[in-house]
């Protein structure tokens, strides 16, 4: 820094030399300083406000490839949730009812997990809202993924089961009635012989003469075996299991106890007239998971085609039950 300056003297119309004192030239420094600072800032701030800096466009770089990686694992997402979907949809409308299983609700396959803190350490950041989105899918189809492989195991035991199952559901007559002509009433509102009114009729009536034999419709454990002078009279109740239940009602005499293992086409008792009945006949019911079903449905293992369109036929024409 010079330690002159000049100084223009109007009299005597010439500059004159001028010896700067130290606080003069403190002055002068600090002032080309702040100068020079202030513009440096200045220019920094344009320079970083048009170009990025070799750190920032590494940074750009990587945000660029992590969002093209999302974009990519989304759209997986995508391809595993419509697969997943006709798995659902083939467990629930075909292997599920080939087994006669229960569909899974859609409002136990699409529940959610509760609350949002599970994906607190998520937030606060740039793109946290495509993070965040992208693990509650990611934990929507590890459960919806459970859920099936769970159905799928209950399936298999159900497969390995199935020797046993077709054999224990109900699907002959209880009576031999090849010819069916002891069909005589049949599931469904009916007249009742005794009151005269409309009653709902749980099960079929079959007409046989008195000591008929009566026939166990599918494997199963005899539960029930009892005796009242009204309603059902003599009776027999069998658990065949997966959800099966059958009554033989109005019985004569029985040829089971409680507690024996039965099978499909063993004699458990005789037809009678015993309890509220107006002849000799069998009252013979199917239970589904505790409810009432029609008989007639389960007659597939001893009727042709055109037998059990017969059978349907003249179980739905007749309009008084025999009980």
């Amino acid at each position: 820094m010079a330690k002159y300056k000049y100084k223009y003297n109007p009299r005597k119309v010439r500059y004159e030399k001028v010896k700067l004192t130290w606080k003069d030239r403190i002055l002068r420094f600090f002032t080309y300083f702040l100068a020079t600072f202030v513009i440096a800032v200045v220019f920094m701030f344009v320079y970083s406000a048009f170009f990025d800096t070799p750190k920032e466009r590494e940074l750009k770089r990587q945000n660029k490839q992590l969002k093209l990686q999302y974009e990519i694992m989304n759209k997986r997402f995508n391809l595993v949730e419509k697969t997943l979907e006709d798995i659902q949809r083939r467990d629930n409308n075909l292997y599920r009812v080939i087994f006669e299983a229960d569909p899974i609700p859609s409002s136990v396959r699409e529940a959610g997990f509760g609350g949002n803190e599970r994906y607190e350490n998520l937030k606060g950041y740039k793109n946290s809202e495509l993070v965040v989105k992208s693990h509650k899918r990611l934990d929507q189809l590890s459960k919806k993924l459970y859920i099936q492989s769970r159905s799928f195991d209950e399936i298999k035991n159900m497969v390995e089961n199935k020797e046993e199952m077709v054999a224990s559901i109900p699907a002959v007559m209880p009576i031999s009635n090849k010819d069916l002509k002891r069909t005589a009433s049949g599931y469904g509102w009916r007249i009742h012989p005794i009151y005269k009114i409309k009653k709902f009729h749980e099960g079929m009536d079959f007409t046989a003469p008195r000591g008929t034999e009566v026939y166990a419709t599918g494997d199963g454990v005899v539960v029930e075996v009892r005796t009242r002078l009204r309603g059902y009279g003599k009776r027999v109740v069998i658990d065949h299991g997966f959800g099966y239940r059958t009554r033989y009602a109005h019985l004569n005499n029985f040829n089971v106890r409680k507690g024996q293992k039965v099978k499909r086409g063993d004699v458990i008792g005789y037809v009678g007239s015993t309890g509220l009945s107006v002849a000799p006949h069998l009252h013979y019911e199917v239970e589904k998971d505790g409810k009432k079903v029609n008989p007639v449905h389960y007659y597939f293992n001893d009727l042709s085609p055109k037998e059990y369109e017969r059978m349907i036929f003249i179980s739905s024409n007749s309009g008084q039950s025999f009980d």
